[in-house]
């Protein structure tokens, strides 16, 4: 059964896709809207299902809450910025310019988590553990997904 921290990882590695295709996109086209929704669609999704499963575990274990904290404070920055950019001018420059923030925001963020807090989580949680964090994930992403679309 799948872990927590390999689940989280594929979901990263399917966002850095989806950051670098709209990154090549120009102008207010079609695919440049609609690949940028599903990015705010998936990532917002993840992000929510992330703080009911891995980051609730966290925040409720005294070791592990400033990593917790600092992830979730992270997860509305990404917010933030989602909401910014779908009241701008698709095709402005201003647009790209805010997106490319966002995707480095991003990237630096899975990079920390990938790197440092699940690192941190592994050595306080059983394996058993992970993988009902998991389960707890996969069941709320669908759901999140939902309510964010």
């Amino acid at each position: 059964m799948t872990d927590i921290f390999t689940r989280l990882k594929q979901d990263h590695d399917r966002h850095r896709e989806m950051l670098d295709h709209v990154a090549d996109t120009s102008g207010d086209t079609k695919e440049r809207r609609e690949s940028f929704e599903q990015l705010r669609i998936d990532v917002s999704a993840h992000a929510n299902a992330e703080e009911q499963s891995l980051y609730a575990e966290m925040l409720a274990r005294p070791d592990l809450q400033d990593k917790g904290r600092h992830s979730v404070a992270e997860h509305k920055e990404a917010e933030d910025y989602f909401e910014d950019l779908v009241d701008m001018d698709f095709g402005s420059t201003g647009w790209l310019t805010r997106f490319k923030t966002l995707k480095e925001r991003l990237e630096h963020h899975m990079e920390e988590e990938e790197e440092e807090i699940f690192a941190a989580a592994k050595k306080e949680l059983s394996d058993e553990r992970a993988q009902e964090l998991a389960k707890i994930f996969d069941e709320r992403k669908p759901v999140e997904k939902q309510e964010v679309a």
